[in-house]
Formats: C-alpha cells, sequence, structure tokens
C-alpha cells in the first residue's frame, strides 16, 4: 500500500538514507557523560530527527505527509492501537522463547532491559517517564515516519518494495538498540516488523503508532518497579 505523496527518486532516497544512517551510527560513538543515559539518548534522536526534517523540507515534504497528522477517526485510531499492542504481545510471546534459544543462557542474561536498574525505584520512574515518553515519539519518527518511507523510495522498482522497506526499517530498529545480534536486538526488530506492518496496513498515521509505543514503554517501567 504505497502513499505517492511519500515518494521521492530511488537516487534522492538513497543520499537521504546515507545521511540519515550515518548520523545514527555517528552519534553512537560520542559520549556525553553529564546528559547521562536518557538525556543522551534524546540527544541522538533529536539530532537525526533535525536531519530528517531538514531533508523532508529540501525535497518539499513534511512530516505531516509521512503520518504525523490527526486521525480521521479517533475510533480507527484507538483499534489501530490495539491492533499495534495485541499484535506486539503476540509476537514477542510466540517469539521470545524461541529468540532466546538461539543464544546461551549467559548472553539471554546479559541482553538486559533498560529499565532493569529501576527495580523498587519510584522517585526514578518519575524522574524518565517523560523522558522515555519523548524518545517513543522521536523513534516513530524516526523508524516509521522517516526511515520506512525512504526506503519504499529506493526500492520503488522492486517488486515487494513496501515489504522490504518494512524488514529493512525493523533490522534497523533492532540493530540500533544494542548494536549486537542478540535477544534484545531481535525482540526489538520483531517490535519494529509488527509496528511498521500496521502502519502500512492502517493508512501510515503515525500518532497511533506513537502512543502505543508509549503504552508499551510505561509497561514495561511499571513491570520493574
Amino acid at each position: 500500500m504505497k502513499n505517492p505523496y511519500n515518494q521521492v527518486s530511488p537516487f534522492s532516497a538513497l543520499i537521504d538514507l546515507t545521511l540519515f544512517l550515518s548520523l545514527i551510527f555517528f552519534v553512537r560513538t560520542i559520549h556525553i557523560e553529564n546528559l547521562g543515559f536518557w538525556g543522551f539518548s534524546i540527544f541522538k534522536s533529536i539530532s537525526t530527527v533535525g536531519l530528517a526534517t531538514l531533508l523532508l523540507y529540501y525535497r518539499k515534504q513534511s512530516w505531516k505527509s509521512l503520518g504525523l497528522t490527526k486521525p480521521g477517526s479517533y475510533r480507527r485510531m484507538l483499534l489501530t492501537i490495539a491492533a499495534t499492542l495485541v499484535g506486539t504481545i503476540v509476537s514477542v510471546t510466540l517469539f521470545g522463547s524461541f529468540i532466546n534459544d538461539l543464544f546461551d543462557s549467559s548472553e539471554s542474561s546479559n541482553s538486559s532491559s533498560i529499565f532493569n536498574d529501576m527495580e523498587g525505584n519510584i522517585s526514578m520512574f518519575f524522574s524518565i517517564i517523560l523522558f522515555v515518553w519523548i524518545e517513543s515519539f522521536l523513534e516513530e519518527l524516526q523508524d516509521r515516519g522517516f526511515s520506512l518511507n525512504r526506503f519504499e523510495s529506493l526500492f520503488a522498482k522492486v517488486p515487494f518494495s513496501t515489504g522490504i522497506a518494512v524488514l529493512a526499517q525493523a533490522a534497523i530498529f533492532g540493530f540500533r538498540h544494542s548494536y549486537d545480534l542478540s535477544p534484545r536486538s531481535l525482540t526489538t526488530g520483531l517490535i519494529g516488523l509488527v509496528f511498521g506492518i500496521v502502519y502500512v496496513l492502517t493508512g501510515r498515521n503515525l500518532w497511533p503508532l506513537i502512543i502505543a509505543h508509549i503504552f508499551l514503554n510505561t509497561m514495561s517501567m511499571i513491570d520493574r518497579l
């Protein structure tokens, strides 16, 4: 289900993705200790979203054209949020054990959640919750909004270009959450796959995915308390 308003030429998409992905991996090499984990995470995301915004402006596009717009129906939005959450939970439940079985027990235990340090720490929960919500919002702009649509444009002349784009953005989404092949990267990639499929099949509106992303991260935090 391609959206012609999101399309640019394959060459333009290649240039945009090269710049965008180069920045994603470059900022990973920077370390700003004073910002803390979540402050630095948002710094990285703001940097890449800022670049994406400039590229969109140069291509005479906007985040609105990629789905950051008021949903046409709030009932449909709620159904999309529900579908995203159910799809994510079912997928992780079905494939979680299989993913962990691919690695030995030590590797699985080392792939800890970023929220593990919050166990029993309610004050920490309230001190970082806003950062988590902002990061969730920015990640949807990066991955489902910009990355997926640019990959789709890149492979526009290839059969199943939308499917390739969904897989590509999911792989990047998983990899940049751990930068190795681990249970965490595969599980996160699986979540990105579900989100990408829902985005494409439900009209490419980012708000249901943003809300679902925020909800899942918040529940993960609460589960660690």
